[in-house]
């Protein structure tokens, strides 16, 4: 080696009389074929790139090959004009029919109707500001809470904290609350039915709405498919709003084609989250998303609906201590949970013990964990709730134990910043 080095040193003083040599920097070695899809504007409304409802005419705004980089620029999940100099008030300008922005969508060459499209997480970089907000009417105890409030996060790839929530550090633990693929035409018409049936039902379904819709050129009050365009509140098979918050970076989602091209999008970032979102917001930003993908031909007979490939993102994200509580199937009687309401049983509103109800046991234990976090951290109820959808996981404890099905809420001990 010493000798090598030194024949090299020998040829560059005999050369750098000649003629000077450039040798390369790593940086300037380069591998990755990168297409970008940048934001426009202020709003949505602004922007080509940007569109917040799904139907299968919504036409491509870039190409990208398998294997190609690919980055967008989000936007956070209320299109808003929050700052951190906001207040709760300003929560009463927000416009519900436009979330959820989406950056997209991007047609992938070579993926065709029926196979699955490999989406693999490579890189969040969030912005600098984000926000969790309790809104009237939205919100998995939507009956308790029914006050606006709004907390504003600082945000570094290391931690958000708040002057809203003193004492608290909520981890970096960014994923993409939506990501996913256009739907086809059969199975647009599909999920607007079955929604629809919901809705007769008297269940929560969110027909079409065009006022607000992007691109208003097809779902918009005058576009060409106003009727038939999807809201972007409900995941589906074809992804979306799943918010689920261990699909990090390294993870890849895989999603059923039902478009040639596919039809790609990501949007409404979340800086971190516990399971169940249970406010009805994480810590919403805007970010920089970039991820890879890879066709999977003939797959969509198999993988019909999203599933995820990953490793150690799960324990990565695991807290180093904390504190649980149990959540049963019980109530008080003559009260009927928000989300059965539209069952119109009789039998509920009587009963204090319902059979195999997850839902009914979620709530139990949220409600105990919103109380630990006010008696043990000093937090006031809404601080209490807010922090619960940035950093409670609901988890499902066992679904034998007739008739008494258990959900935990598991806080993570490691935000308290003491």
């Amino acid at each position: 080696m010493k000798g090598l080095l030194s024949l090299m040193a020998t040829a560059g003083v005999a050369l750098a009389g000649a003629m000077p040599v450039a040798l390369a920097d790593t940086t300037d070695v380069k591998w990755q074929n990168k297409v970008v899809i940048e934001k426009k504007g202020n709003h949505c409304v602004d922007d080509a790139n940007c569109f917040n409802r799904y139907h299968p005419a919504i036409p491509a705004v870039s190409r990208a090959k398998p294997g190609d980089m690919i980055t967008f620029h989000t936007r956070d999940a209320l299109d808003s004009d929050l700052n951190l100099t906001s207040v709760a008030d300003d929560l009463a300008a927000i416009d519900l029919n436009l979330v959820h922005p989406m950056t997209g969508p991007v047609h992938i060459e070579g993926a065709e109707r029926g196979d699955v499209l490999a989406i693999t997480l490579v890189d969040i970089e969030p912005d600098q500001y984000g926000y969790t907000v309790i809104v009237p009417g939205f919100g998995f105890l939507r009956d308790i809470y029914t006050k606006p409030h709004l907390v504003n996060w600082k945000l570094t790839r290391n931690h958000a904290v708040s002057e809203q929530m003193p004492g608290v550090k909520v981890p970096y633990e960014a994923f993409m609350g939506s990501v996913g693929v256009l739907p086809g035409e059969p199975e647009t018409k599909a999920w607007l039915a079955r929604e629809a049936a919901l809705g007769a039902a008297k269940g929560i379904a969110l027909p079409p709405q065009p006022v607000g819709a992007l691109p208003s050129a097809v779902c918009g009050p005058n576009g060409s498919h106003k009727d038939a365009c999807l809201r972007t509140i409900p995941p589906r098979e074809n992804g979306g709003n799943m918010d689920v918050q261990q699909m990090q970076v390294g993870t890849t989602l895989l999603l059923p084609c039902f478009i040639d091209g596919c039809g790609l999008f990501v949007g409404d970032v979340h800086y971190a989250q516990g399971d169940g979102e249970v406010s009805g917001t994480a810590i919403e930003t805007g970010a920089v998303v970039t991820v890879r993908t890879e066709i999977r031909k003939g797959q969509g007979a198999q993988i019909t609906s999203p599933e995820v490939e990953g490793g150690s993102q799960i324990k990565d994200i695991e807290p180093s201590k904390f504190y649980q509580t149990i959540g049963l199937p019980i109530k008080k009687a003559g009260e009927i949970p928000e989300q059965l309401k539209y069952l119109e049983s009789e039998k509920i509103k009587d009963l204090e013990n319902l059979s195999e109800d997850l839902t009914l046991a979620a709530r139990d234990a949220l409600i105990k964990m919103i109380a630990y976090i006010q008696r043990e951290h000093g937090l006031s109820a809404e601080q209490a709730y807010i922090l619960a959808s940035v950093a409670v996981d609901l988890r499902v404890g066992q679904v034998v134990d007739v008739p008494n099905y258990v959900v935990t809420a598991v806080l993570n001990l490691d935000v308290f910043d003491k």
